[in-house]
């Protein structure tokens, strides 16, 4: 066995999430499992039959029972998807373990997990919703301290015909556009580094033309090199998370849709709705899987799913079929 059985938790968690860095997840993934390893940890640590500081808990003590008894007290004030994902971080860092030669053998199977429900889609409320955005988003109005329309609808654009994460959105570079006419397209880097290419229509294509003009006019030519990060803010620095999402949001706001979009979803539902309404429009889930990048077919077929329903919905509505109802038994003999 590795001589770094007695070693710290803690420093095995860190060496954990450094292999785990080299997969380039999001630092928010990267997060997520720091924050679920070490939450289960401090209730090792105090369960312990002399309390133990976090720092002083060493890997050996870990065994199946403690594990099980550290997952029912986390479970306890979470929801069930929140529990398999920290059921998840810690089997994967377990496995880590046992690669390393640290443990012998992986005690999370022994611990009880939910059933992970799949989240169910938030696209932006109302037929009209994405049209009304956009044109909000394109007028160049005068209460705006420094409009700048053509980067708010592209970047409103691309979420919308393009279906890209917040993550995938910040990663893109000038050169991330290619392609001749008729056949462009948009290199993505997705989640777990997995790249995909979204195919760009005209109409779209178009607009981030035009946005890229503009931005040679406020900034000069050498600000659309191909390395250049391709969403800027007005002084024409790389977009963040928190810029990115206010953007958002203040296009939401202007609009006057803030009632159309699902509590939540926010950025998010602009790729929802690109999905929900691929599946609209008869795209199959392996369609969609390709487009969105998902892992899994059942994350996409949840958008056909819901959609079926949504379909349903419409019909059982209809006031033929509300008319049937009170029709009775016909040609029965009262």
């Amino acid at each position: 066995m590795h001589d770094k059985q007695d070693e710290s938790l803690v420093v095995l968690i860190e060496e954990f999430l450094t292999a785990r860095a080299t997969r380039k997840p999001s630092p928010h993934t990267l997060a997520a499992y720091r924050r679920d390893l070490l939450a289960v940890a401090a209730l090792i640590a105090e369960d312990a039959t002399t309390p133990l500081p976090l720092p002083a808990l060493s890997i050996i003590e870990l065994s199946p029972r403690v594990m099980r008894a550290a997952f029912a007290r986390f479970a306890a004030p979470r929801a069930p998807a929140s529990v398999h994902r920290a059921w998840s971080t810690w089997n994967s860092f377990f496995t880590f373990l046992v690669a390393d030669g640290i443990v012998a053998g992986n005690p999370m199977p022994a611990v009880g997990r939910p059933r992970a429900l799949l989240p169910q889609p938030k696209p932006l409320r109302g037929a009209d919703t994405p049209e009304v955005l956009l044109a909000s988003a394109a007028r160049n109005e005068g209460r705006q301290r420094d409009p700048w329309p053509e980067r708010d609808v592209a970047v409103l654009a691309v979420a919308l015909c393009a279906g890209l994460r917040l993550s995938e959105l910040l990663a893109l570079r000038v050169g991330s556009l290619g392609g001749r006419s008729g056949e462009r397209r948009i290199e993505v880097l997705g989640k777990g580094g997995r790249p995909r290419v979204v195919p760009i229509e005209a109409d779209l294509d178009r607009v981030l033309r035009d946005y890229l003009d503009s931005r040679v006019r406020r900034f000069g030519s050498r600000s659309v090199r191909p390395d250049s990060a391709l969403l800027v803010d007005r002084r024409g620095e790389p977009l963040r998370r928190g810029g990115l999402q206010y953007l958002v949001e203040s296009c939401f706001r202007r609009a006057g849709i803030g009632d159309r979009v699902p509590r939540g979803a926010r950025l998010h539902a602009l790729r929802h709705t690109f999905a929900t309404r691929l599946a609209e429009d008869g795209a199959s889930a392996a369609e969609i899987m390709r487009l969105l990048g998902h892992a899994s077919l059942a994350s996409s077929q949840t958008y056909i799913e819901v959609t079926a329903g949504q379909q349903r919905d419409a019909v059982r509505a209809n006031r033929t079929n509300r008319a049937l109802a009170g029709l009775g038994a016909v040609g029965r003999v009262r």
